[in-house]
C-alpha cells in the first residue's frame, strides 16, 4: 500500500465521526480510518465497529471522533496495535492472531503510518458464506389501495419493484442463494423473479398458508448449514451487509439485530410530578429511540430455538428465547440510509431518496 493510499485513510483528531465514516467507507474492505495528531503521528485506528459502538452509546455522526476513544478503551485492544516498518511477515501474523486483529499499521521512526498489512495479505481467508431469507409475505394493509392487487414487495420504488432493490443489494454483498417467504399473492412475486437466474442469483420459495410471523416462516425452511441474513421485503436501506457480518463475528454473536435511531414526537404535553406537585410540563416533546430495523443475522445453531411445525412465531419471540437461554444477541446500529416503506409517506420518501441517489 503506497503513501498516497495511506494519506486517504488519515483524518485529524479534531474531526467529526461523520468524517471518520467517510474515510472508513473509502477504505473499502479494509474498514478503518487512521486518527492522527497534528504532527502526523498515529493516535488511534478506528474501525467501523468502533463507530457503531459509539452510536450505541448515544454519540451522533456530528460528535467528535475523540469521543470514541473512551468507548474504544473498554475494548480488548484499546490502543492501536502497531509494528515498525520492516517487521517480518511471520511476526506480524503472530501479533494479529494473538491480538485478534485484522490489520497492523507499520510506523516509520517518527511514528507516522508508512503502510498497513492485513490478515488477508499474509494468510488469505475466505469470508464465511452467507445465505439470505427475504420475508415477503406481508399483507400491506397500511398501503391500501396500492396493495389491493399487488403484494407489497412488488410495489414500484423508483421504477423497480421494492424487492428488486433488496435482491440487488444482497447480490452486491456476495450473497447468491436466497429463500423468499411468501403469503399474499405469491404468484406475482414468483412470476417476476422466477428462479432468480435473470437477476444473477438463485431463489427458492416457501409459502405460508397462514401468516406465521418471521420466526414461524423460518421454521418452514430446511435447517441451514451457513449463517444467514433475514430481511423484511419492505425495507429500503444501504446497510453494508458485510460490515454487519464483521460486527457479528467480532462480538461472537448467535444473532445480530440491525437497529436504527428514530425520532418520535409525543402528541401530548408530558407532565413530570413529584407526588402531587407538578414539577415540569413538556409540550409534545421529541424522543429518540433505537428501533428494530427488520434485518437479522443468525448462526445455524439458532435454528434449534425455532419451532419446525408451522407454528406462529415472531422474531421478537426468538430474540427473547435466546436471551433467556443466555445466548449472545447484539445490536448493530445502522448509520446508512434506512426506510420502512410500509406506509404511504415512507414509500414516497424512499422513492425520492432512490431517485436522487
Amino acid at each position: 500500500m503506497n503513501l498516497s493510499v495511506i494519506s486517504t485513510l488519515e483524518v485529524p483528531a479534531d474531526c467529526t465521526i461523520r468524517s471518520l465514516v467517510e474515510c472508513i467507507d473509502r477504505s473499502g474492505r479494509l474498514g478503518v480510518a487512521l486518527l492522527t495528531q497534528e504532527n502526523g503521528c498515529l493516535l488511534a485506528v478506528i474501525t467501523d465497529g468502533d463507530v457503531r459502538r459509539g452510536l450505541l452509546a448515544g454519540l451522533s455522526l456530528e460528535s467528535l471522533a475523540l469521543d470514541l476513544l473512551p468507548i474504544k478503551n473498554r475494548m480488548p485492544n484499546p490502543k492501536a496495535v502497531t509494528a515498525p516498518v520492516g517487521t517480518d511477515s511471520a511476526h506480524l501474523l503472530e501479533i494479529m492472531q494473538e491480538r485478534h486483529i485484522r490489520q497492523i499499521p507499520l510506523l516509520d521512526p517518527q511514528g507516522r503510518v508508512a503502510d498497513i498489512v492485513t490478515m488477508n495479505d499474509l494468510l488469505p481467508t475466505k469470508q464465511q458464506e452467507l445465505r439470505a431469507v427475504i420475508m415477503a409475505g406481508g399483507l400491506g394493509t397500511r398501503l391500501r389501495p396500492l396493495t389491493d392487487d399487488t403484494p407489497k414487495p412488488m410495489l414500484s420504488v423508483a421504477g423497480r419493484p421494492a424487492m428488486e432493490w433488496i435482491v440487488e443489494q444482497l447480490k452486491r454483498a456476495g450473497i447468491s442463494r436466497m429463500n423468499v417467504a411468501t403469503h399474499y399473492k405469491p404468484e406475482k412475486i414468483m412470476d417476476h423473479f422466477g428462479d432468480g437466474r435473470a437477476f444473477g442469483v438463485e431463489i427458492n420459495y416457501v409459502n405460508e398458508e397462514l401468516p406465521l410471523g418471521t420466526g414461524g416462516a423460518l421454521g418452514l425452511l430446511e435447517p441451514p448449514e451457513h449463517p444467514f441474513i433475514v430481511i423484511n421485503a419492505d425495507v429500503i436501506t444501504h446497510l453494508d451487509v458485510l460490515k454487519m457480518q464483521d460486527f457479528h463475528q467480532e462480538h461472537g454473536a448467535d444473532m445480530t439485530v440491525a437497529i436504527t435511531r428514530q425520532e418520535f414526537e409525543v402528541p401530548f404535553g408530558i407532565v413530570d410530578c413529584e407526588g402531587a406537585a407538578l414539577t415540569r410540563l413538556r409540550e409534545k416533546p421529541k424522543i429518540n429511540l433505537m428501533v428494530n430495523a427488520g434485518i437479522y443475522l443468525l448462526e445455524p445453531r439458532v435454528y434449534s430455538f425455532i419451532p419446525q411445525k408451522g407454528e406462529r412465531f415472531n422474531m421478537t419471540d426468538l430474540i427473547q428465547w435466546l436471551l433467556d437461554a443466555g445466548r449472545p444477541v447484539v445490536g448493530f446500529p445502522i448509520r446508512e440510509y434506512w426506510m420502512d416503506i410500509g406506509e404511504h409517506k415512507n414509500l414516497e420518501t424512499a422513492q425520492d431518496h432512490l431517485l436522487d441517489a
